[in-house]
């Protein structure tokens, strides 16, 4: 089990390099990208496009916008488009394969227990571990399905 987004496996961490687009804007990583899908602020928005603005920072400033009505419905599916935008380029595609079968958990200290698994705890969702456990399933499935007929 990879029990925390951290060390050899930071690179499973939203705050990670690479570049998502959403709405037709780039953005420097999948927290940038998901920050800026919170509100319809447009300042805010060219705000989380700044490379030079941490994810961390980013994810701190957050706290003090106006999300959008309908965020409760929508966070699950922003957050998967954007991941898949992310393991489908290398070399977070190989890195990710070469995970096997590994459970994914986003162990954290903070106490987020939507996306992750409080270390504290043990309590948690682990939403961000198995939204990138599906697109992982997702991703072989579709391997061992080329050139078949259906």
């Amino acid at each position: 089990m990879i029990r925390e987004f951290k060390f050899q496996y930071k690179w499973l961490s939203n705050f990670a390099p690479v570049r998502v687009d959403l709405d037709g804007v780039t953005y420097p990583t999948v927290e940038h990208a998901y920050m800026s899908a919170k509100s319809n602020d447009p300042e805010w928005k060219k705000k989380c496009t700044n490379s030079n603005i941490s994810p961390g920072e980013i994810k701190r400033l957050s706290r003090g916008i106006e999300l959008v009505p309908n965020w409760e419905l929508i966070k699950l599916v922003v957050m998967h488009s954007l991941l898949v935008q992310k393991f489908n380029q290398e070399p977070y595609k190989t890195r990710l394969k070469n995970t096997g079968t590994t459970h994914l958990q986003e162990g954290n200290l903070w106490g987020d227990e939507f996306w992750g698994v409080s270390l504290k705890t043990g309590k948690g969702a682990n939403n961000l571990g198995k939204l990138i456990m599906q697109i992982r399933n997702e991703e072989s499935t579709s391997r061992s399905h080329k050139g078949a007929s259906f």
